[in-house]
This record gives C-alpha cells, sequence and structure tokens, in this order.
C-alpha cells in the first residue's frame, strides 16, 4: 500500500509535470523523491509516468490515481484542520488564495490585524485570476479564497460579506459638464480600458448597461490596475475602479474620479471554501477580520 508521503510526492510530480519542480516544491533532493514514486510504482505493479526528455506525463492508470490521491490528500488536510481547530481556531497553516483586484488593496489593513488578532496563524498568500485558485481550492492546493462573488460550484460554499461599489476613473482634463454622475451612454463614447480577459472584474465592468456591446474597449494585456490607472493618467482613456482601490489608485495626480448613475454598478465580496472542510468557524472568523479591515480603508 503507498505510503502517504509516497502519495503526497507523486500529487506533485502530477501537478507540475516535472520531477525537478516537483522535488523543489517539497524541498527534497530529486533522487530520493525519484526513489520514492519508483516505490510506489513497485507497489501497485503499474508505470504512473512517462518519463519524457522535458519532464513527466501520467501514464492512464497514474491520472486515474492522481485523482484519487488528490482526493485522499485533501481528507487527510482536513482531518489535520478539525483536530486543530477544537484546539484553537485561526491558528496553524492557511493556504488563501486572491485575486489581483482585491490583493493590493484589502490585505494592508488586514495582515497588521491578522497578525495582531491570531499571532499563531500561518498565512500563505497566493495571488491569482480566479479560474486558477478556484481550481487550487478544489484540489486541495488552497483552504480559503477572498474573491468577488457569485462562485457556482458543488463543491464550494460561500459566505458573502460586503459591496464594493464602482467608480469612473477620467483623465484630469476630462469634460464632465454640468452632470455629477456618469450616465453608462457617456461611458460608451469613451476608450474603455481594461484588464486583460481571464480578470473577473473585467467581466464584472462590461456587464454594467451592456457594456459588452461598447465599440472601444481596450484591454492590450494589463494585468493591474496601476497599469490601466496610468493610461488613463496619460489621457489614453477610462476604467472603471473597484472603491477599495480608490485611496490607492486615486493619489495619481493625472486623474479623477466620478460616481455612476444610479442604480451603481458593484461587485459582492465573499470568501469560499470547500464544502467538506471542518474550518467553518474559522473561516467566518476570518471573514469578520476581513469585514473590519474593509472598514479602515
Amino acid at each position: 500500500m503507498p505510503t502517504i508521503r509516497q502519495l503526497r510526492y507523486f500529487d506533485a510530480v502530477a501537478r507540475h509535470g516535472h520531477f525537478g519542480r516537483a522535488a523543489e516544491s517539497c524541498a527534497i533532493s530529486q533522487p530520493a523523491l525519484s526513489m520514492q514514486i519508483k516505490g510506489m510504482e513497485a507497489e501497485l505493479g503499474t508505470p504512473l509516468f512517462e518519463r519524457l526528455h522535458d519532464g513527466a506525463r501520467l501514464t492512464r492508470t497514474g491520472a486515474l490515481v492522481a485523482t484519487r490521491a488528490a482526493t485522499i490528500l485533501t481528507d487527510m488536510q482536513e482531518l489535520a484542520d478539525a483536530a486543530r481547530q477544537d484546539a484553537k481556531p485561526l491558528s496553524g497553516v492557511l493556504n488563501l488564495g486572491v485575486i489581483p483586484s482585491i490583493a493590493p488593496y484589502l490585505l494592508p489593513p488586514l495582515l497588521p490585524k491578522l497578525r495582531r488578532d491570531y499571532p499563531d496563524l500561518q498565512l500563505n498568500i497566493r495571488e491569482s485570476q480566479t479560474d486558477n485558485i478556484v481550481e487550487e481550492l478544489v484540489d486541495g492546493t488552497l483552504d480559503l479564497l477572498l474573491l468577488a462573488l457569485p462562485i457556482d460550484h458543488t463543491r464550494i460554499e460561500t459566505l458573502p460579506l460586503f459591496n464594493d461599489p464602482f467608480v469612473l476613473a477620467v483623465p484630469t482634463d476630462f469634460d464632465k459638464g454640468k452632470s455629477l454622475r456618469v450616465p453608462s451612454e457617456l461611458i460608451r463614447e469613451e476608450r474603455l480600458l481594461l484588464l486583460e480577459e481571464g480578470h473577473c472584474f473585467r467581466d464584472q465592468a462590461l456587464a454594467y448597461c451592456e457594456l459588452r456591446k461598447a465599440g472601444k474597449i481596450d484591454t492590450y494585456g494589463a494585468s493591474t490596475l496601476a497599469t490601466v490607472v496610468q493610461m488613463v493618467a496619460n489621457g489614453m482613456g477610462v476604467t472603471f475602479l473597484p472603491e477599495m482601490a480608490v485611496p490607492v489608485e486615486s493619489r495619481n495626480p493625472g486623474i479623477q474620479l466620478m460616481r455612476l448613475e444610479a442604480p451603481e454598478p458593484h461587485r459582492e465580496i465573499g470568501l469560499c471554501w470547500r464544502r467538506s472542510s471542518p474550518r467553518r468557524e474559522e473561516f467566518e472568523a476570518f471573514g469578520n477580520v476581513v469585514t473590519g479591515a474593509r472598514g479602515a480603508l
């Protein structure tokens, strides 16, 4: 029977597709990892990987084993989580996934609060797009996600925390006329600068007043709001900003901010975790800290 250690090493090779990178992620030597994988293959009586000159590819049997191994490792982690939660809430390791349109703005007030209120918490942060961190939550790599809702997945439970309204960032010489609030029709006439494909904030902005039909949408591969704001400041167009980003991004002297006509567009910020996780109470406590950090912006 394969050991838990062998399953962990096997899972690492399956995820990385490379023995060297898997060994590095497991903090062991490649020969030691390879020996463990060979032992597991001998135990099961079948090759699990096709060894290639540039990596490793799962065999048909290996792919089946990889699915089961990931489930077993997730169950083992949740067993440890259940025991730890019974001892002390929000302690030990917590692997958190955060999307890029939240991380730079909410983490600065959030992390000091967590360090102060939960000094025994070892927080590991992974910043990536929604699809990536959702996949890593389901496969057990991450424990908790902080992102924009909704997330529709049968294995995921969600906790809404607060709404984050959108504002419009325009160049300082933008002619806004006498209107105090910007109608969506005006935005359609402007060159709209947005994040690249894959960012959920981009999709939420486009959904406002059916802006998918706008003819002047420009992404050009920008992956951060800071880059888009620089483009606005230099007269290249206008963009949406989430309200939580305003304290940081409004420091740019080349932009001004305008409110949008009611009903104001917004996104809902919340947490996600696996339904099978025993850490619901911990995650709810984490959500309270997040809400408090939001109030400090």
